[in-house]
């Protein structure tokens, strides 16, 4: 093939992929796709993160709490609580410590949890029957309110609200949201509260409340030097749910101006923490008897053993402790049965056939093998007994022993 054929055939090919691109780019169209990875780890573990976000955005100090543990230190003027976390482990002491810190300039926000039993007299919420105040499903309040009789035609006409104002317009555009009236503006804020649930002020000390068509949903109660914010429920500030409404401006309507400290679990303090702060000085002196104990306990008896010389260490010596082990474990009787047996093996060896002698002819054969007298032989050779010897009695025993080994 030429070279004018091969760059001819490479510019052909070249104008033909030149005209598909065009041909591809006038057919293809440009889109956009958004795809939605769902909330962060961060947002799934903590469902009160937006709200720790928004509050940090508007210049407010704020900082987590895993429990009460830190309360104690915990300054009270210009500090917001926000007890979001479930208080059904609270003891009574934890309640008064939380009105402690309270009273002395703190604001406490917390969830209104337990509903009112009337046969009970209490809801079993401890700072709810403490406040006096009482937590009612909606359906019961529209219960009673049938079950109460009217006087008159005039009276039920009075307690019905008007449907519409001067302008037609309805009297109330949202009565499912709670509306929080301010001092000084012209329309109220929006909140998102659940509508099924109603707070009510026994005592009637609550000074600002907001309630919805038909229910109390925030109450806030003077409390010595502090302030108690008391809400029907808080999902209204978890990530889902802030950004609706007025959600988020109430959170920071209710913690303007103070350092915050959200609490997300209210369990009871452990026995090491209880210990710690109510009998530091009974620990310590236990600490203090235990280090006396192990220092009398440990002191030493006399002075030290110094570590034996490596030139001590002779083959002697190691015999002789082979020989003390044998005789605590073994006993005599084992020690001087090895010495017998050993003479017989080697009698065995000198004398074919000395094993099916009588012990008799035995003593004789080792009598003419050693030239020892009988009374030698027999006395080293007799059957051993239970009976322990004595010192004297058993070296003796050993030496004729060794002496018959020694001669065969």
């Amino acid at each position: 093939m030429s070279r004018t054929l091969r760059f001819g055939l490479g510019a052909l090919l070249v104008l033909a992929l030149g005209l598909l691109g065009n041909y591809l780019l006038q057919r293809a169209e440009s889109y956009e796709e958004v795809v939605t990875h769902g909330p962060s780890p961060e947002a799934l573990a903590n469902p009160y993160l937006a709200a720790e976000t928004f509050l940090r955005k508007q210049g407010l100090e704020v900082t987590r709490a895993d429990n009460l543990s830190g309360l104690d230190t915990l300054p009270s003027r210009g500090h917001t609580l926000l007890l979001l976390a479930n208080r059904s482990n609270l003891t009574p002491r934890q309640n008064e410590r939380l009105l402690e810190w309270t009273a002395r300039g703190g604001h406490l926000l917390f969830i209104a949890e337990r509903m009112w039993d009337e046969e009970k007299g209490k809801s079993g919420d401890g700072l709810l029957d403490t406040l006096n105040v009482q937590q009612y499903p909606v359906e019961k309040l529209d219960e009673d309110e049938a079950e109460e009789p009217s006087d008159s035609t005039a009276d039920e006409q009075a307690a019905e609200p008007a449907s519409e104002d001067g302008t037609g317009e309805p009297a109330d555009a949202y009565p499912e949201l709670t509306k929080l009236y301010l001092e000084n503006e012209q329309a109220p804020a929006y909140i998102g509260f659940d509508p099924d649930f109603h707070l009510y002020d026994a005592n009637n000390l609550a000074h600002v409340w907001a309630n919805s068509g038909e229910a109390t949903h925030l109450l806030q109660i003077y409390h010595g030097d502090g302030l108690i914010s008391i809400v029907s429920d808080a999902w209204i500030w978890q990530n889902v749910n802030l950004g609706s409404y007025d959600n988020a401006w109430l959170l920071w309507y209710l913690s303007q101006d103070s350092a915050v400290t959200l609490v997300y679990n209210a369990d009871r303090d452990g026995l090491l923490s209880l210990l710690q702060r109510h009998f530091t000085p009974a620990l310590l002196a236990l600490g203090l008897l235990l280090v006396l104990t192990q220092w009398h306990v440990g002191q030493r008896r006399g002075p030290l053993l110094q570590p034996p010389a490596a030139s001590r260490r002779q083959l002697q010596e190691h015999l002789r402790a082979g020989a003390d082990f044998l005789l605590r474990h073994g006993g005599q009787q084992r020690l001087l049965s090895n010495l017998q047996q050993d003479i017989l093996r080697r009698a065995r060896r000198r004398h074919p056939g000395f094993e099916r002698l009588a012990v008799a002819d035995q003593w004789q054969i080792l009598g003419r093998l050693t030239r020892q007298p009988s009374t030698v032989i027999s006395q080293a050779m007799r059957p051993l007994g239970q009976k322990r010897l004595s010192a004297s009695d058993f070296t003796r025993q050993v030496a004729h022993l060794q002496t018959l080994r020694n001669a065969l």
